[in-house]
This record gives structure tokens, sequence and C-alpha cells, in this order.
């Protein structure tokens, strides 16, 4: 693609990375194929490729409106044009480039930014956010059946082992996951600990960052990320094995540390390198282990949910679902397995009407079998898929922790 960005974006960074990223595209239009906002309304700018116009226009100075900023919120992120894309076009990085610009160009509407800065400051809060969860769950019995589904039930995450062995690995414990799905990390020091594998919790660690970063507020995410940094940098120095991150959501924004959000920084940019080389998921850490102690003769039915950032944007797909079949669960078959479920982080909260008609079909397809349970990868996405069904989700680390107790 052909490219003629503003002198004075070129001189920075970010508009050099963007200049790269543009010309990789060849307007082949092979993402729209996957694109899950395109499948549902059919316009050309709301797939990547229209998007990767608006964003191109407005880098050459075209001015962002508010039509530019809708089109651009509407993606999910998912990841999945990558995944397609025959040039690796690297257009989630080129769409933070955008939507940090065009916030800055068009703004937004009194409701519209007050409802996004709540979410910054209450998501990856736990303390902040365990109060209204507490109150919605507390209330549940009385709420109308729409909003008690949306509402998480409490769970009992039942004793945890001692820090007790000499391989010893970081936890990310997780900001909504901590306080929303608090069994999952229970469940992986039960399991690790079996596998000669402690886990260590860092004070003073905090959220990722995806949500700041995915909401337009770079320097937002880059406190939280120097923070992470600080709390884990003394474990690093002692020689733990890794960084282990439950959530895919979260473990994909980890090993993105060395990425663009801290290149310029010069107290920080090497050692996000480091943590970012030593950040792994479950699924990886699992997979690279003797998993033959923990093989079953029967096994519930199982349909797997693959969030979009542990088969796009971590790239591992199948992982999940190869460990599950080795356990000797009976994995029943999910058509379209690579389209978002409509979670996102904040999607859902944001664009409430796509992400529903998303949640819908991908509820379809995993009960298309009729399977016992539902397993998935990252908290936002058991979240959302639990609200519209009955069938459990759970975490996949779950259902090995449960089959062994």
């Amino acid at each position: 693609m052909q490219t003629s960005l503003l002198p004075s974006l070129l001189e920075t960074r970010a508009g050099k990375e963007a200049d790269r990223i543009l010309r990789a595209c060849v307007h082949c239009g092979f993402c729209t194929a996957t694109c899950p906002t395109y499948q549902l309304l059919g316009d050309e700018l709301d797939g990547p490729r229209g998007r990767i116009y608006l964003i191109k226009q407005v880098l050459e100075g075209t001015p962002a409106t508010r039509l530019t900023q809708q089109h651009l919120d509407r993606c999910l992120t998912c990841r999945a044009c990558e995944t397609t894309c025959p040039s690796g076009v690297h257009y989630s990085r080129l769409l933070d480039i955008g939507r940090e610009i065009v916030e800055a160009q068009v703004g937004r509407s009194l409701s519209r930014g007050v409802q996004r800065y709540l979410l910054r400051k209450l998501l990856p809060y736990p303390a902040r956010f365990r109060i209204p969860l507490r109150l919605g769950q507390w209330l549940s019995p009385v709420l109308p059946a729409r909003l008690r589904r949306k509402i998480p039930r409490p769970q009992k995450t039942g004793a945890v082992p001692p820090q007790r062995h000499a391989r010893r690995m970081l936890l990310l414990d997780g900001c909504a996951q901590s306080v929303a799905t608090p069994n999952t990390n229970a469940a992986a020091r039960r399991l690790l600990d079996r596998l000669g594998i402690s886990l260590v919790s860092a004070r003073g660690q905090g959220c990722c960052g995806a949500v700041s970063q995915h909401l337009s507020a770079p320097e937002e995410a880059r406190h939280f990320v120097r923070r992470n940094i600080d709390a884990w940098w003394p474990y690093i120095e002692q020689g733990v094995d890794a960084i282990l991150v439950n959530a895919s959501g979260c473990a994909v924004q980890v090993k993105d540390y060395d990425g663009h959000l801290m290149q310029d920084d010069a107290e920080y940019a090497e050692k996000a390198t480091r943590v970012a080389t030593m950040a792994r998921d479950l699924a990886e850490v699992l997979s690279a282990e003797d998993l033959s102690p923990l093989t079953f003769d029967t096994s519930p039915r199982v349909a797997f949910h693959a969030p979009c950032t542990l088969q796009h944007g971590q790239k591992l797909n199948g992982v999940v679902e190869g460990i599950l079949r080795d356990a000797g669960f009976t994995l029943t078959a999910v058509p379209d397995a690579h389209l978002c479920c409509g979670s996102a982080g904040t999607y859902s909260l944001l664009q409430p009407g796509l992400s529903q008609q998303l949640l819908g079909n991908k509820l379809r397809h995993l009960q298309s079998q009729g399977p016992d349970v539902i397993a998935t990868a990252n908290v936002g996405c058991q979240l959302h898929l639990q609200s519209g069904t009955s069938v459990p989700v759970r975490h996949w680390i779950e259902l090995l922790d449960e089959r062994l107790r």
C-alpha cells in the first residue's frame, strides 16, 4: 500500500511504525472473511481492510470524525485478521496507533467519556471492583433474570498448598480474575504443586495494563507495566523459572511488554524485554510437563472455547485441546471456533448490541454437540459465556484440578 503520512508523524516512532504496517498491506481482503464484525454488519468499514483505510486517511491528514471513531470502536481487537493475513500485517498495533490519534482529535461525549473513565478506574483494581461485584451478588436474588445472569456467582477456592518446591514461578494474580473467578488461580496452584512447582504472588503487582491500553490511555498502561516490573524484578533476579499468567488476555499483554509501550523508557525498556521473554501462558507451562499422572478413564464431554487472545494473539491454537484430550476428556466439535465470543475485554460493556449477537452465535456453536461443560482460558470469556447459558462454564485448569481432587 502506498502511503503519504504527515511529515510530523513520520518523525515519531509511532508514525514510522504505522507507515511500515500500512505498506505491508496488499489490499487482498482475506481478513474480511474472518472478521466477526464484518460478518455481522457487512460494511467494508467495519472490517480490517476498511479500518486500515480509515486510519491511513487520518495519518495522512484527513480530519477524524465521530463516524471514524465509531468504526474503530466496533473492532474487537480479536486479531483473527492477523492469523488470516498472508502479508503479516500487524493490524492490532496499527489500530492502537489510530485509536489514540482519533481519540485526541474527536474526544468523547460526556456519557461515553465517563463510562470509559469508570471502567479504567474500577476493573484494574481488585479492591474497588470487589465492592460492586459483592453488592450485585448480594442483590442477585431480587434482580431481573437478565441482570442476574450477568453477575458471576461466588466461588469457593478450597485449600491451596504452601510454597515448598525449589522450582518457582511468579503468578500474575490478575485484577478482575482474582475477584470474580478466584478458583482459577487456586486450581493452578494445586495442580502445579503436584508437578513440583510453587507459584509465588509478588506483593505490589497489579493489572497487566490491557484495559488502559485498549481504552486509549497508554500512559496509564505504562504505569501498570512499571508497577509489575518493580514487583517482579527481585524474584527474577533470584532465578524464578517463569512468569505464569492464567488469563490468556493478560498473557498476550505481558508478552508484549517489550513492544511499543516501553520502547522509549530508558529505565524500564530492558527490564520489560526480560519480563516479556519470561511470560508464559498456563497452556505453555503444562504442555512442557509430564502430565501422565493426570490421565482419567472417564470424563465429561467438554466444548472448548479458545479465546482470541490464545489462538490469535499468542498463536497457541490447539495446545489446551491437546492437554485436555491427553488427560482423557472428550472434546466436542465447535463450528467456527476461530470467531470471537464478543467479550473482548470491555467490549461487551461498550458495544452490547454487537457483543450479544456474537455471544448468541458462539453459544449456539459451543452447545451444538451437547457438552456437559464449556471450558475456556480467559476470565472475560468465561463470565461472558456463562451469562448466556445454563451449561457450566469453567476455566480449563479447574477441570483438571477437579478430577484430581
